[in-house]
């Protein structure tokens, strides 16, 4: 039996490996293989992404291209997990003479490429004057040791989602603190006004610690201090905050299926007006505004412990210039463009992505089309890194499993939170 089943993952790796080899073949034929249709002494500029934001992403390259005819910018379309994307990037990589130009980067991949060497400084383009126009986190994600390696395209925060209708017909204001999202959820459940009162990303995937970092900043704890190393996963109030989470689902308060639910199950039953609060992205706000629900909820930043502030997981996506590059200032012409406020106004109203300038969250004309951009500046300007460490993909794996150990009752929060601290510690080499 364990001989199959040896046999069995081994046929499971030979096959990922496979799949990423064949994508990384067909993004070299892309890139060496002359455009019938292109003049050849165009600079080609390549670039892979998800295949959902690469096609997103035409209409701006049209523009490009039609305002800067001596390049040819080449998306080249990935899977749309993003794991995958980074697997993809990171093997071109590592076997050296990537093809692309330019990285499109989630950033928590940012420390690690940085570290490796794999991307540019690109404090040689711009000015710490030019960077203020951004948001904060956003900047601050893309620096590695004091350089600049990714520039800001679009954000991401989470915050609190509740229902508008709900609360005013029950004479409540929209809650500040975890005490009273657990009050008013329990009471509008007691009277039968919603079926559940609080929905989460309870899933062990990247979600979990994205929406438990929220959770555990209200709580006035951290996870990893960047600068020192030091893990605060198992101080009274981080355990607290885990406790918090399973509180609600042994109260009710949450579905049981809370554990399993990623983003969009959780939205699911919001919008289907199933539950009074969610903790979920801005990209919410625009489906809501299509649904059964629609003029019927609010956001806001997350709530907190008395005492303590809010705080939004900071995410969001940007590009960097890789070492290997042989047209640096072509390519920088690109993230130029595509980082200028009519661009990043444009890509926002066609696609609903939070930009990362920070004027356009008042822009008239964004406003027009997404009237709770106003509301969504208070959320995204108040946002936390997760940790910046070359070992992040570890780091959250160890989070994430002893998060889920919690929730689903199979260790309690202090065993967990305990065995989270020490590993991520061995990992950090903390004593």
């Amino acid at each position: 039996m364990n001989s199959n089943w040896n046999i069995f993952k081994h046929k499971l790796r030979v096959g990922r490996f496979f799949l990423l080899g064949i994508t990384i073949l067909i993004s070299l034929l892309i890139f060496v293989s002359p455009s019938p249709t292109q003049p050849s002494e165009r600079i080609k500029i390549t670039v892979m992404m998800q295949a959902l934001e690469a096609t997103q992403w035409e209409p701006l390259e049209a523009r490009f291209e039609k305002e800067n005819p001596d390049i040819d910018l080449v998306i080249v379309k990935a899977p749309n997990a993003t794991n995958l994307v980074e697997d993809l990037y990171t093997s071109a990589f590592i076997l050296g003479d990537s093809p692309y130009d330019l990285a499109y980067l989630d950033m928590v991949w940012l420390p690690k490429f940085a570290a490796a060497g794999w991307l540019r400084d690109l404090n040689e383009f711009i000015s710490p004057e030019e960077l203020e126009a951004f948001l904060p986190g956003d900047v601050a994600g893309g620096i590695f040791k004091g350089g600049l390696y990714r520039m800001p395209f679009r954000s991401d925060g989470g915050m609190l989602y509740y229902r508008t209708d709900m609360l005013e017909e029950n004479g409540y204001e929209p809650p500040n603190t975890f005490e009273e999202l657990v009050t008013i959820a329990e009471d509008l459940q007691a009277k039968g006004v919603a079926k559940w009162g609080f929905v989460w990303q309870g899933k062990q995937y990247e979600g979990l610690p994205a929406m438990f970092i929220e959770v555990l900043e209200g709580f006035g704890a951290y996870w990893i201090n960047a600068d020192s190393l030091e893990v605060g996963l198992d101080s009274g109030d981080a355990i607290a905050a885990v406790e918090f989470l399973r509180n609600t689902v042994q109260k009710g308060i949450s579905p049981p299926g809370v554990t399993t639910y990623a983003e969009e199950e959780s939205r699911r039953l919001f919008e289907a007006g199933e539950t009074v609060f969610l903790r979920n992205w801005p990209y919410v706000a625009v489906l809501a505004a299509d649904s059964g629900i629609a003029g019927k909820y609010g956001l806001k930043p997350m709530v907190h412990r008395e005492g303590y502030s809010s705080s939004a997981c900071q995410g969001g996506w940007g590009l960097g210039i890789t070492s290997s590059s042989p047209h640096p200032e072509e390519a920088w012409r690109v993230i130029e463009f595509v980082s200028s406020e009519d661009n990043q106004r444009q890509f926002t109203i066609e696609t609903g992505y939070i930009p990362s300038l920070r004027s356009l969250y008042n822009d008239p004309t964004i406003v027009a089309t997404y009237p709770h951009y106003p509301q969504l500046l208070e959320v995204v300007e108040n946002a936390t890194l997760r940790p910046p460490i070359v070992q992040y993909a570890q780091a959250s794996d160890i989070l994430q499993r002893y998060l889920s150990a919690a929730l689903t009752d199979t260790m309690t929060s202090e065993q967990a939170m305990k065995a989270a601290a020490s590993e991520t510690r061995s990992l950090l080499a903390v004593p």
